[in-house]
């Protein structure tokens, strides 16, 4: 998946809302989206459904963080 992509094809929900101009926080929605086509795949059997689980919390977990970190170092939080 290409970023230049995947920003074209976002949806307006994403898109409409006011931290979508933060560069940072459409990284982070682009982190999960990544992430969610591997999350699927390990999902479809029974040995990796924990395994998908812990990976998407992991993959939001990060996703949280820079953007949180961002908003700390720049004085937007």
């Amino acid at each position: 998946m290409n970023y230049n992509n995947w920003l074209a094809s976002s949806a307006p929900e994403f898109t409409n809302d006011p931290l979508w101009r933060m560069e940072v926080y459409r990284f982070t929605v682009f982190a999960g989206a990544l992430a969610w086509s591997d999350v699927s795949k390990l999902a479809q059997d029974k040995r990796t459904v924990s395994l998908s689980s812990q990976l998407y919390r992991a993959v939001g977990s990060v996703s949280a963080n820079i953007a949180e970190g961002y908003s700390r170092r720049s004085g937007k939080d």
